[in-house]
């Protein structure tokens, strides 16, 4: 079970100017790969005449995190790993980070876009506000109209979200709780019905 970790809460983004180049940092959640490879198009696409779309990100946390990064024709080494490696540092999970650079006609030169590329990085990282990323299950509550009122109740006190409720010959009730959360809901509903009613895991 992964813990409870860090991710960005919205989209954050800042500029610096370096010797006359421009590099406009942008941060995103990425849940997916795939969400990181499309937050990275569609961010060329907002900026779709700068000379480098350098990226890095970071799916997942601890031991099940995906990693990606692009120098994105800057030399090699210059820019995708030390935009990476600022992001390994943060202990943010979920995270893709593009900078746009648009070339001043001053080289930088192999140091020089390290430290850019670091600095732009760190900007970006420092101003994005984070939430915790907690492990949520779903499950599905069968019970008697009877007991109706005191789930619901329990769902609240252990900070459940209802997703569904069908009223048919019994009430069936889909919730997510935060898998911490879980067990204790459980329990308490279980003594508040005798032991009639138990939440059934649906993911």
């Amino acid at each position: 079970m992964t813990p409870p970790y860090r991710i960005p809460a919205a989209q954050s983004q800042c500029e610096i100017v370096i010797k006359k180049s421009r590099f406009i940092t942008t941060v995103r959640l990425a849940a997916a790969v795939d969400s990181a490879r499309a937050a990275i198009a569609d961010l060329r696409g907002d900026m779709p005449d700068a000379n480098h779309h350098v990226y890095a990100f970071r799916v997942g946390y601890g031991n099940t995190v995906t990693e990606g990064m692009s120098d994105d024709g800057e030399p090699t080494g210059t820019a995708g790993p030390p935009t990476l490696a600022v992001l390994r540092g943060s202990d943010i999970g979920d995270i893709v980070l593009v900078t746009a650079r648009y070339f001043g006609g001053v080289k930088l030169g192999t140091g020089g876009l390290v430290r850019a590329y670091t600095e732009s990085a760190q900007l970006a990282l420092s101003q994005v506000k984070t939430e915790l990323k907690v492990e949520r299950q779903l499950v599905g509550i069968e019970l008697p109209y009877s007991l109706y009122n005191v789930a619901k109740l329990l769902i609240d006190a252990h900070n459940g979200v209802v997703e569904e409720e069908i009223f048919e010959a019994e009430v069936l009730v889909t919730a997510r709780f935060a898998t911490s959360d879980l067990e204790r809901f459980t329990v308490e509903l279980r003594e508040r019905s005798a032991g009639a009613v138990s939440p059934v895991v649906l993911d």
